[in-house]
C-alpha cells in the first residue's frame, strides 16, 4: 500500500508523512463539506479517522456530497462513507458512528477535531467541547448561497465576519455564558450570500464551494498534524 502514499510522503516529508499515517482525525458531519474532508485526508495517508453524522443519504445530496450515488440513496450516510474510505484505503482504520453529536462526547486519542455541523446549538456545543480538551479544532462557517470557491479561506474565528453562522455561534456563546477556551481556525467564505435566502427554502449549494470548504478543513488538519502550521501561518 506504500505506493498509494508515495506522492503525498514525496511532497511533505518522511518524518511529516509518518506522524500523519499515525494520527487520528474525527471528522463530525459527512455531508458537502465534511465528506470531502474526510476523502481528502484519507487520500492523503491519514492513519485512522472517526466519522459522526446521523443522516440517511438523499436524492438532494447528490449534487454536493461525496457519499451521495445513485446506489446509495437510502444508506446510512456514514456507512456509505467508511466504505468510500475502504475502497480508497483498506488499511486505514475507519470508525463509523450513526448518531448526532449532542455535546460530552469524549475525542480519545483524537489529534484534530472537524466541526462540519449544521446545527448552531450542535456545533458551538461541540466547539466548547474540543477547545476545553487537548485536541485541535477546525470549524466550518457557512458554504450555503455562495458560489465562488476562491473566495474561501482559513482564518481564527475572531477574525471571520460577515457569516451568518458565525453570528449566530457568538450569540450562542453569549446566551450561554460560556465561550471557547482556546482559539481555533475556521474555514469561511469572503464573498457575499449570493441573495438573501427565502424562509423555510432550502439552503442553495455547490459542490465546488462545498468541496473547497472541505479540503481547506482537510489542508488545516495535515498543517497542525505535521507541524507545518505555527501562529496562525500556514508553511505548505
Amino acid at each position: 500500500m506504500s505506493s498509494f502514499f508515495d506522492r503525498s510522503q514525496s511532497l511533505l516529508g518522511a518524518e511529516e508523512f509518518n506522524r500523519l499515517a499515525a494520527a487520528k482525525v474525527a471528522v463530525v458531519g459527512v455531508g458537502g463539506v465534511g465528506g470531502w474532508c474526510a476523502e481528502a485526508l484519507v487520500r492523503t495517508g491519514l492513519g485512522r479517522i472517526l466519522i459522526i453524522d446521523d443522516d440517511i443519504v438523499d436524492p438532494s445530496n447528490v449534487n454536493r456530497q461525496a457519499p451521495a450515488t445513485a446506489l446509495t440513496l437510502g444508506r446510512v450516510k456514514v456507512e456509505a462513507m467508511k466504505e468510500r474510505l475502504l475502497s480508497i484505503n483498506p488499511d486505514c482504520e475507519v470508525e463509523a458512528r450513526n448518531e448526532r453529536y449532542t455535546g460530552g462526547f469524549p475525542f480519545d486519542g483524537c489529534d484534530v477535531v472537524v466541526d462540519a455541523i449544521d446545527s448552531v446549538d450542535c456545533k458551538a456545543e461541540l466547539i466548547l467541547s474540543v477547545t476545553s480538551s487537548c485536541s485541535s479544532l477546525i470549524s466550518s462557517m457557512g458554504a450555503a448561497f455562495r458560489t465562488d470557491p476562491t473566495k474561501v479561506t482559513v482564518s481564527r474565528f475572531e477574525k471571520v465576519e460577515g457569516d451568518g453562522l458565525a453570528k449566530a455561534l457568538r450569540g450562542r456563546f453569549k446566551r450561554l455564558g460560556r465561550f471557547p477556551e482556546k482559539k481555533f481556525f475556521c474555514v469561511w467564505s469572503t464573498q457575499p450570500l449570493c441573495r438573501a435566502p427565502h424562509k423555510d427554502e432550502c439552503k442553495g449549494s455547490s459542490m465546488v464551494v462545498t468541496a473547497t470548504f472541505g479540503m481547506c478543513l482537510a489542508f488545516q488538519a495535515v498543517n497542525l498534524i505535521t507541524g507545518k502550521c505555527v501562529d496562525g501561518k500556514n508553511k505548505i
